[in-house]
């Protein structure tokens, strides 16, 4: 075999490349035609390289023809432009070095049995030399998912053989029976695929059984109007028109933080000029109630003036339109009013930017909808917390707008997603952590879970009705307002005004001529304050949380109904609300001490098995004293326990305990009804079950959930290491590492509080020569501030080297170090008013991460920053997550994820490690996609788990129609009157569609 260097030095000119549909020159004269087919296809492509009129079909490519290593690869580019031609590699080339050889290679054969084509690709991903069809994939062969999701992307690459997806390696965990579920490859066309004039290929979800939108051809589909995730035709925005957007946004923020200033100068001045703490108190009330109904009515001000009616359109991002629609959002989401979901207040919010809100209806998620004009929300409908219904998203440089439809009686479980065009019919329910892919609709009395959603037997409805009558709420409302403006913000002001006018040493401070801040013992004075401020609010507030929610528990009996709005609804929430302090998660998580705080918090946790490792650092509840972990148990991150079920009218309270010897990945909504029993795993984003036998012994991946092996052999090691004799060894190893890294992160935290306490000293001080520009300067500061320092802790936290792939056990330095950057990463709220800026790809490059040209990042989130790598022009919408890592049981594995130019990730999609995504490709809505996978490029994958939308059905399994239900119905269900002609023209569209 001849190498590079052996190579003939001299190189033709290249030619011009031909079009992919070019007609074959005819034959050369002169030639024998005494050459095969293919022989003869070859000959004239490579003649066209070497622009030469004919090339023997024998001879030599090097020695006889004088091509190189650079013109034979031009030659297999050339050949792999041609479809109907077999692909020809460099190694083809060097291994066969005349037309002949290489023809008779490439020569098609009688196909070999699908089994046989997948063992050769699964023996080349295990390194072995064959495996046996009947052989389990994870019992025999010993493979894990990650193995396995290598296997899927080499068949992928394969367009001769059907597509496997990880569900398919989990259903038929043997070739023999992988290939007989799959069926004979379908042969390949010799004719190019049709193509849109998309930059980006989209093809609609793939066929399943009761779920999603059958698959439309690229042809048809281009004569469907709305119903695509890309825009037929997008105008890529320019870096002027990035840079200039940018600017615009910092000039309104400079705008909107200078009027606060003003308001709250003269407030406070006004308030500081009372005499005596009656006064105080009083004259806090008032502002207090000014303050708070300008900050809830601006927000509305702006969007009608701003905005008007939102429509169904598209906006390309970093444009002027996108800029009004970007300020909108923004103070949409911050109005005070979106603390109060779960409150008829909410609801008015809602109607008052547009929303049509049927009576009786409970909205409890913070995610706040921005295109309210296009929401539907029926009679006496409930949406519970964590759900996503934006009305909008974004994808290939668009923000796309458009209707979303909740019609009466509606059940939507938490941490939902509800992709535009989407409807849910009367008495319809969506299942807990479930969503609804563009398209779909859930026809109404049915029931869907799922992501994207199928239909269901489970019944989510758990609770009886109660009375609960108009009065209820608004005595409910009228408490919650009173809380606020007779109480917290009166209290606020008043202490403020306190502190400032009647403590001596700082009223001091505005008085003398020169600056306080200037001399030493004023730095001193700060770091003594900042210490008993910080020290003493952390001991009272754990004291706060340990003691006064037992004492409002007393009034909740579990699986009681109770009727919203009454004493018990205001204790629960209050529990909830006290308990759930993220700042102790994070501080006791991912270490043996967050037992010792979840214990006395109220959890059940007992006998308990120390692991080092029981929780990570996010866990939420509605109530702990009905949560628990059973013996053994390992919780990732990020579980929420739903201890509250609700109706329109009532509530109630169960308890929702774990199983033993478990293990839960991240992102997990663990109901009280979940058939979960021991020995389990619960794999990230999988749907517990609530139905059905109680699943023991298994692993659970997916949404809908389907069985997978609780562990695999590789890992078996790591196991081991949990409980040899070596054990209590290693555990107090970590403890001690574990507290230095809480010890840091108290230390992080201290120096923050001193920081801001300084900035608000140095502001009182500054205050009587600047005024309102010194507010203004203390919020500006305060900003730039946060974002640096938070980015330096995280920085240093790994040296300033940033984290490196590894696969170890959790009783392993390597592990405790990444728990601590962990600890120590940014989550500084102040990345929220980033969202939607250029200014957001900044800060991600201050922790680490690879970021190319004109990000969008719309509220996403990345753990391990660093083997972080986002190319050009990106769109990552609201709760998108990059996780680089995952445990499992007692192993840890992380590795680079990579997510090319023009990706899109959808609302709450979650990327795993190993990961790479092709130039152009989109992953749906609320997406999960499995470490390891590769996404071709401009492909669209979606759903739990993630894999490629553009198969059809399985045999005998056919796609079920489609049917948008009116959002007019969803109100009342008749009598209301049709909207405007336009949007009844838009319904009427979608039914012919989907039909």
């Amino acid at each position: 075999m001849k190498n590079l260097a052996e190579s003939p030095t001299m190189t033709p000119p290249v030619p011009m490349m031909p079009t992919r549909n070019e007609a074959p020159p005819a034959p050369a004269a002169g030639t024998t035609g005494t050459e095969t087919p293919l022989e003869r296809r070859l000959a004239v492509l490579l003649a066209s390289v070497l622009k030469t009129d004919d090339v023997p079909v024998d001879s030599h490519f090097f020695d006889d023809l004088g091509a190189d290593s650079m013109v034979m690869a031009q030659f297999c580019a050339r050949v792999r432009k041609h479809p109907d031609l077999p692909a020809v590699s460099i190694k083809d080339i060097y291994q066969h070095p005349t037309l002949t050889a290489l023809a008779a290679t490439l020569a098609p054969t009688q196909p070999a049995p699908l089994q046989d084509r997948l063992a050769e690709l699964l023996s080349g991903v295990l390194g072995v030399d064959q495996v046996s069809v009947d052989s389990h994939f994870f019992d025999d062969l010993g493979a894990d998912s990650m193995v396995m999701a290598q296997f899927c992307a080499r068949v992928r690459k394969h367009p001769d053989l059907p597509a496997v997806s990880i569900k398919d390696i989990y259903q038929h965990p043997t070739l023999r029976s992988l290939a007989t579920s799959l069926g004979d490859p379908e042969p390949v066309a010799s004719s190019p695929p049709a193509v849109t004039s998309s930059p980006v290929s989209h093809t609609t979800e793939k066929g399943a059984p009761t779920a999603l939108v059958p698959a439309v051809p690229l042809a048809a589909e281009a004569r469907v109007g709305r119903h695509r995730d890309l825009p037929e035709s997008t105008t890529p925005a320019t870096t002027v028109e990035y840079v200039v957007c940018g600017a615009l946004q910092v000039l309104i923020f400079l705008a909107y933080t200078y009027l606060f200033a003003v308001l709250f100068e003269g407030g406070l001045q006004w308030v500081w000029a009372g005499e005596g703490l009656l006064d105080h108190y009083w004259r806090g009330v008032g502002f207090g109630a000014v303050a708070f109904v300008l900050m809830c009515t601006f927000p509305i001000l702006v969007k009608w003036v701003v905005i008007g009616r939102w429509r169904t359109q598209e906006i390309r991002i970093w444009s002027l339109a996108y800029v009004r629609f970007w300020l909108v959002k923004t103070v949409v989401v911050a109005n005070p009013l979106v603390l109060f979901a779960g409150s008829p207040l909410y609801l008015l919010y809602l109607r008052a930017l547009g929303a049509r809100v049927g009576k009786g209806a409970v909205v409890f998620t913070r995610h706040m909808p921005v295109c309210t004009d296009l929401l539907t929300i029926g009679e006496h409908a409930v949406v519970d917390k964590d759900t996503f219904f934006n009305g909008y998203r974004a994808v290939s440089g668009v923000i796309q707008t458009g209707p979303v439809s909740i019609g009466r009686n509606v059940l939507i479980g938490e941490k939902a997603v509800l992709d535009i065009h989407t409807s849910l019919g009367d008495d319809a329910q969506l299942g807990h952590a479930s969503s609804l892919h563009e398209g779909q609709a859930v026809p109404a009395g049915e029931c869907w879970h799922g992501s994207p959603a199928e239909r269901t037997s489970t019944d989510y409805r758990t609770v009886p009705p109660a009375r609960c009558g108009t009065g209820k709420r608004v005595r409910y409302t009228v408490l919650q307002l009173a809380n606020r403006l007779l109480v917290t913000f009166p209290l606020a002001f008043s202490l403020l005004a306190i502190v400032v006018v009647d403590v001596p040493w700082i009223r001091d401070l505005h008085m003398t001529e020169h600056l306080a801040f200037t001399s030493w013992s004023f730095l001193g004075v700060v770091l003594g304050l900042s210490a008993v401020l910080f020290l003493g609010g952390l001991l009272l507030s754990l004291l706060f949380v340990m003691t006064v929610p037992r004492l409002l528990n007393r009034t909740l009996e579990p699986d009681h109904a109770y009727p919203l709005y009454g004493i018990q609804y205001i204790m629960h929430r209050a529990v909830g609300r006290i308990t759930n302090r993220k700042f102790f998660h994070e501080l006791f998580g991912d270490s043996s001490f967050i037992v010792g705080y979840l214990l006395p918090l109220g959890y059940k946790l007992s006998p308990v098995v120390q692991t080092g490792s029981n929780f990570g650092t996010e866990v939420k509840h509605d109530n702990p004293y009905l949560s628990g972990v059973g013996r053994g148990t390992v919780v990732a991150s990020g579980v929420s326990f739903i201890n509250a079920n609700y109706s329109s009218t009532s509530f109630s309270v169960s308890r929702s305990i774990i199983g033993a010897n478990s293990f839960l990945g991240n992102d997990i909504v663990y109901p009280p009804q979940g058939k979960v029993g021991q020995n389990c795993l619960i794999a990230t984003k999988a749907l517990v079950p609530i139905d059905g036998e109680v699943r023991e012994g298994v692993g659970l991946l997916g949404s809908p959930a389907f069985e997978i092996p609780r562990t695999v052999q590789r890992d078996s090691v790591f196991i081991r290491m949990a409980h040899d004799e070596e054990f209590p060894r290693r555990l107090a190893a970590k403890n001690r590492h574990n507290l230095v890294s809480m010890a840091l992160f108290l230390l992080s935290r201290w120096g923050y509080v001193f920081a801001l306490l300084l900035f608000s000293m140095i502001t009182v001080d500054l205050y009587q020569r600047l005024s309102e520009l010194a507010i203004v300067g203390l919020s500006l500061v305060t900003l730039v501030f946060t974002v640096l320092y938070f980015a330096f802790v995280e920085r240093a936290s790994t040296g300033f080297r940033g984290v490196r792939p590894k696969h170890c056990s959790i009783y392993e330095v390597d592990f405790w170090r990444t728990e601590r950057f962990f600890k120590l990463c940014a989550r500084a709220n102040v990345h929220r008013l980033m969202n939607g800026t250029p200014f957001k790809a900044v800060l991600w490059r201050l922790v680490g991460v690879h970021v190319g040209k004109r990000l969008f990042d719309d509220g996403a989130g990345m753990s391990e920053k660093n083997i972080v790598t986002i190319g050009d022009d990106v769109v990552l919408n609201a709760g998108a997550y990059i996780q680089c890592h995952s445990q499992e049981d007692y192993a840890f594995k992380s590795d680079a994820t990579a997510i090319g130019s023009g990706c899109t990730l959808g609302v709450a999609t979650m990327v795993h490690y190993g990961v790479t995504m092709g130039d152009g490709a989109v992953l749906a809505p609320d997406s999960f996609l499995m470490k390891g996978e590769e996404v071709p490029a401009h492909e669209r994958w979606g759903g739990n788990p993630a894999e490629a939308l553009t198969r059809s059905a399985a045999p005998g399994r056919p796609p079920q129609a489609l049917t948008v239900a009116s959002p007019e119905a969803a109100l009342t269900g008749a009598g209301r009157r049709s909207r405007r002609s336009g949007q009844d023209r838009l319904i009427q569209e979608d039914k012919a569609w989907t039909c």
